[in-house]
């Protein structure tokens, strides 16, 4: 069993002002035993492989990445850096937007919203900038630029499609994790960057969900897709962990930043404190059953009861985590409600990594207290995820931006193809009038050649 701290039990003494040094080193030891466990299952560094890809996924990779560099941001462990940032920068593709020519055929906008937010992650965190590749903020503003140019308003007035490409299944849906995500990655870089543009398309993404069925701000229900062939009157009413997540963390980037921007004059926008209570609260009421120790541990409710969950759906409870983190650390008034739900499911996430020859395996159903013989990629990144969020909340640091040490370099216009609109006009040259001139005159001595011979036939 992954150790944290004396006992388990004792993670329950921690709280958000302070925690013993052996407490916070056992969370790192047992962070640090996870994403071990986790990076058995990844092959992508090895000789004759691909950087950056999983076998039979490419989104989770990108999942992966993000999630070591805020492990390594809060636990100061650089050993897995070189293949996060060789993962990372191999996959940008050649417009630098993650959509690799190897994968763009198949990807939908979640996929890449996901790679966007690892590098985003990176801009955030001071993750060095590489001397020979596009910068963490550029890749971001790529993945940016490269969506908002699909926002589709031929159907249902707004709004991204799941898919990319027509001829994928599910292009007919926009879905809560494609507009979330790009909420998301709007957010952050309205807060990072300080440009307003950033923070009018998080209020436009945000407003156009919340007037479809997928975010109901009455009642804070997130749903997961909406179908444009039915005019998006209908929703899949499917209760996620990371569509929850998503969009609180926006909207708690989004309050943040209100607090201490002159766009405002407030000390935060009713508008999003609004969202990210709605939102948190339920979320806890949710995903924390109160038959699972008083309503402390997270739980994948739509699967993991009838043990249903596919790979993907054990990966998004791990989101949460870091996003409730993220939501506590930047809406300071959250604290108190979120703080009890991370400790109680680290406690139990550390029982049941219980698994496996040396003990260390981690499985899905959290609530258990053996492990319940589930493993894998997506099992180990979760609990790494939940460690990590708990060092988060000992961590006095916040996300950076650019004004208070974030140093990634900009590139507004990253991921479009075309620049030419950006060019100012070239100034005309005496190369360039004379060659007009020669080409006039050719032009002259041709049209004369042709009248000569027509008149003489």
């Amino acid at each position: 069993m992954i150790a944290v701290s004396n006992s388990a039990p004792n993670i329950s003494r921690w709280t958000h002002d302070s925690a013993d040094a052996y407490e916070i080193e056992s969370l790192k030891d047992a962070a640090s035993i996870a994403a071990r466990g986790m990076l058995k299952y990844y092959h992508g560094n090895e000789p004759g492989q691909t950087p950056g890809t999983l076998e039979g996924t490419w989104w989770e990779a990108g999942a992966m990445f993000m999630t070591l560099v805020q492990y390594w941001r809060v636990s100061g462990d650089s050993s897995h850096n070189d293949i996060t940032t060789q993962g990372l920068q191999w996959q940008a593709g050649e417009d630098h937007d993650y959509l690799p020519a190897n994968s763009s055929a198949y990807l939908g906008n979640d996929d890449q919203m996901f790679w966007g937010l690892a590098a985003m992650t990176c801009a955030e965190s001071k993750y060095p900038d590489v001397s020979d590749g596009p910068s963490w903020l550029s890749l971001v503003q790529g993945v940016f630029n490269n969506q908002i140019a699909r926002w589709d308003m031929q159907a249902c007035h707004g709004g991204l499609r799941w898919q990319i490409h027509s001829w994928l299944p599910g292009y007919d849906l926009k879905n809560t994790i494609s507009n979330g995500g790009l909420f998301q990655i709007a957010a952050r870089l309205a807060r990072y960057t300080g440009d307003q543009k950033y923070a009018d398309w998080a209020t436009k993404i945000w407003d156009w969900m919340a007037s479809s069925p997928l975010l109901d701000t009455k009642k804070w229900n997130v749903a997961d897709t909406t179908n444009v062939n039915n005019g998006c009157s209908t929703n899949g009413n499917e209760q996620w962990t990371y569509n929850y997540g998503t969009l609180l963390s926006g909207a708690a980037y989004m309050y943040n930043l209100s607090y201490a921007n002159v766009w405002c004059q407030t000390n935060g926008d009713p508008k999003w404190l609004d969202a990210v209570d709605g939102l948190l609260n339920a979320s806890l009421r949710i995903f924390f059953p109160p038959m699972y120790n008083n309503g402390t541990v997270l739980s994948e409710v739509s699967c993991e009861t009838i043990e249903t969950c596919d790979r993907n759906q054990m990966c998004f409870k791990g989101f949460l985590s870091i996003w409730l983190a993220f939501t506590a650390t930047l809406v300071p008034s959250t604290a108190e409600r979120i703080i009890p739900r991370l400790q109680g499911s680290a406690e139990a996430a550390a029982r049941q990594c219980s698994g496996g020859q040396d003990g260390t395996e981690c499985g899905v159903r959290w609530y258990q207290d053996k492990w319940d013989g589930k493993n894998g990629l997506e099992t180990q990144m979760s609990s790494l995820s939940i460690f990590t969020a708990n060092l988060m909340l000992q961590s006095n640091e916040h996300p950076v931006t650019s004004t208070t040490g974030g140093e990634s370099k900009s590139d507004p216009n990253a991921g479009t193809q075309d620049t030419s609109k950006d060019e100012p006009p070239r100034k005309i040259t005496t190369g360039d009038r004379a060659g007009a001139w020669i080409l006039t005159v050719l032009t002259g001595v041709v049209w004369a050649a042709i009248m000569v011979w027509l008149t003489w036939e």
